[in-house]
């Protein structure tokens, strides 16, 4: 039976949840955003499509700057690949790695340059799961990041930001990206530690949803590296996600062995892979 792409409404809720939660952990960034902003395009700020066959809701696609596929088969695969056409609207593709690589190999063959010149392309990012208490020692100075400190972390955010991906975050619009570290803060989602008003660790819960949360926007001062700070750090951060959600997540980079490594000493343990495509 052939299938179809569909922008999907609110009235698809139900059927979109069922989806998410056939595995929480990979989901969970979609799952917060539906969490949040359900699926309508206007109330979401993107569109959400989804791939249907017969009269049955089999997959997903958040179509925002980050293009996200959730439990697409390759035949789901090849619909979004038509449907999204020739001109690119997003920043980046994120996801699981089969399914992110199939989907940018399906644009770039059909679709040429704007979907196959990439800026960076990270194929192998292991993606980690904790839902014990963490191993180790703790650094007790890891704590939620408060309001008067949100001037220090966004510096520190933005650092981070610029060191991992290349590029400063929102270079049009600056107040946007610290707003948007200002509601993680005032979620109680920023952890760090701050002396003296220098952010010497941070870390954020970037999305949480269906008893998940995803770490993200790791990062030691560079003057402090190499120190044994980050794994008591980390484990910390794991102690106080799980306040909040009793399985946390997060994914890196196969090439950053110092982070594996404080990763696999906190007690963090690979559940798949995941795949990265950055224009």
């Amino acid at each position: 039976m052939a299938g179809h792409v569909r922008v999907l409404t609110d009235s698809d809720v139900p059927d979109v949840i069922r989806l998410l939660t056939e595995d929480p952990v990979v989901n969970v960034f979609v799952a917060a955003r539906v969490r949040s902003g359900g699926v309508d395009e206007f109330t979401l700020g993107c569109p959400m499509w989804g791939w249907e066959v017969g009269e049955r809701l089999r997959a997903l696609l958040h179509v925002g700057s980050n293009l996200v596929p959730v439990q697409a088969d390759p035949q789901a695969v090849d619909g979004f690949v038509e449907h999204l056409g020739r001109t690119r609207r997003c920043s980046s593709i994120v996801g699981p790695a089969e399914v992110v690589l199939a989907l940018w190999q399906g644009l770039s063959q059909r679709w040429g340059d704007a979907w196959s010149q990439v800026r960076e392309l990270r194929a192998d990012q292991p993606l980690l799961v904790m839902d014990t208490d963490p191993t180790g020692a703790e650094d007790e100075r890891v704590q939620r990041i408060t309001e008067e400190h949100w001037e220090a972390y966004s510096d520190a955010s933005a650092r981070m930001y610029t060191e991992e991906v290349g590029v400063p975050p929102a270079p049009q619009n600056p107040l946007s990206y610290r707003m948007h570290v200002l509601g993680l803060i005032k979620a109680g989602r920023a952890f760090g530690i701050v002396e003296d008003g220098r952010v010497l660790y941070k870390a954020d819960l970037g999305s949480v949803a269906g008893g998940v949360s995803q770490v993200q926007g790791v990062w030691v001062d560079p003057e402090l590296r190499g120190r044994g700070l980050a794994a008591p750090a980390m484990a910390r951060t794991v102690r106080l996600a799980r306040e909040e959600t009793p399985t946390v997540s997060l994914y890196v980079n196969d090439f950053n062995e110092r982070a594996r490594r404080t990763y696999q000493r906190v007690g963090f343990r690979q559940v798949g892979t995941f795949a990265t495509v950055l224009y």
